[in-house]
């Protein structure tokens, strides 16, 4: 199959990471399809993504239509020269015009849209997924979103690649690690776990960041503040501190300071495997963003549920009902549901070796076997009428 491949090659908060390029292009090529890069830089339309922020909205519809333009060309190119079968994105809505995709569709192109942010950022997908002919969909709760809006999701569920993910021959140089940026309530469990003993290092984006508790309080000029509510993050801050005045949200979070010694900088792709096997037990957290101090909080499934397990780590991560279809709890991943209940198991799993081991082989095992990406592109195109 020829597939026109569109999608950003860095993250947007992790410098010069290619984890799609891991994750989905190279996939893609080991399962012998041919695939057609689009040269361009997406960076800078998803990092403004967002609309309601200022100044963002003025921005996409002048860039989005001059990336749209590009991307006809492109596509037009490749299709002459060799008829393409499908165009395979991951685009927000800031990324491309949806006339842009239908055109794509008038060729005889199938169009598909990868996206892994629906939980808490539909909003930023909802103009363009009912333009394409599928939307490959990793949240099972926003399966009936996609519908309600005349988009045709398929759930295709996160995964990892075994070429790349793999276990490495390292001492464990570490008790307990987390890679990943830092927000919501996860410097509240790791000051936590440093707290009561444990010997806990994170690494991401953030962490190295002084904490609030570090730093002199800032007294803003009246005419600072009134400015600041000008935008959207000054609405929504302002109007979340009022219900909680009000009794309607939970109270946020105290700041957290953690010490240098036990903090790093983001790594690239490669130390971040690395380090998995230098970590006798690697955390992760399944909230999302601060939605646990919201009326509903929003746990999802990652892309790191996987890649730790398949990189040969035992995994330790916040509990949600939907990993048991995934892993069986207590055999080849732990999972914990609350700060005292992560303090016990680490402490538990960190005095029984050899049990923690059978897990973490289970755990290898059963990602080796059933959570390939390989796996799930097949899945899905046999879904989508295609050949895998």
């Amino acid at each position: 199959m020829r597939i026109f491949y569109a999608c950003p090659k860095p993250a947007t908060d992790i410098p010069n990471s290619l984890i799609w390029y891991y994750n989905l292009y190279l996939p893609l090529i080991d399962l012998g399809h041919q695939v057609v890069i689009f040269d361009y830089d997406l960076l800078p339309l998803i990092s403004r993504a967002d609309p309601h922020n200022p100044g963002n909205e003025e921005f996409i519809q002048k860039n989005r239509r001059i990336a749209s333009e590009e991307l006809l060309r492109q596509v037009h190119l490749a299709h002459q020269k060799k008829p393409i079968d499908l165009f395979f994105s991951y685009f927000y809505s800031s990324c491309v015009d949806p006339n842009a995709v239908q055109e794509i569709k008038r060729m005889g192109i199938k169009t598909v849209n990868w996206y892994c942010n629906g939980s808490y950022q539909f909003h930023l997908v909802k103009e363009i997924a009912p333009t394409y002919d599928y939307c490959l969909v990793p949240e099972k709760f926003r399966l009936e979103d996609y519908r309600r809006i005349g988009a045709n999701p398929i759930y295709c569920q996160e995964a990892a690649n075994p070429n790349f993910y793999k276990p490495h021959q390292f001492s464990k140089d570490f008790d307990v690690v987390f890679v990943g940026q830092k927000y919501g309530n996860r410097p509240q469990y790791i000051r936590y776990l440093f707290d009561h003993g444990i010997n806990a290092r994170v690494w991401g984006p953030g962490w190295q960041e002084k904490g609030e508790l570090s730093q002199p309080v800032k007294h803003l000029p009246p005419m600072k503040k009134l400015a600041k509510l000008k935008t959207s993050k000054g609405w929504r801050n302002a109007g979340c501190k009022a219900q909680r005045l009000l009794g309607f949200l939970p109270p946020a979070d105290p700041p957290v300071s953690l010490p240098w010694k036990i903090v790093g900088p983001a790594l690239s792709d490669e130390e971040m495997i690395k380090m998995y096997s230098r970590s006798k037990i690697s955390l992760g957290f399944s909230s999302c963003g601060d939605t646990h101090l919201k009326r509903r909080q929003i746990l999802q499934v990652r892309l790191r549920d996987f890649e730790v397990p398949m990189s040969g780590a035992f995994y330790m991560v916040e509990y949600m009902k939907e990993l048991e279809e995934f892993f069986e709890i207590g055999k080849e991943i732990v999972c914990y549901r609350n700060k005292e209940d992560l303090l016990a198991k680490v402490k538990y799993y960190l005095g029984n070796e050899a049990e923690r081991e059978k897990i973490r082989q289970g755990g290898y095992r059963r990602a080796l076997n059933e959570h390939t990406w390989q796996k799930r592109l097949e899945d899905v195109f046999v879904q989508m009428g295609l050949p895998s």
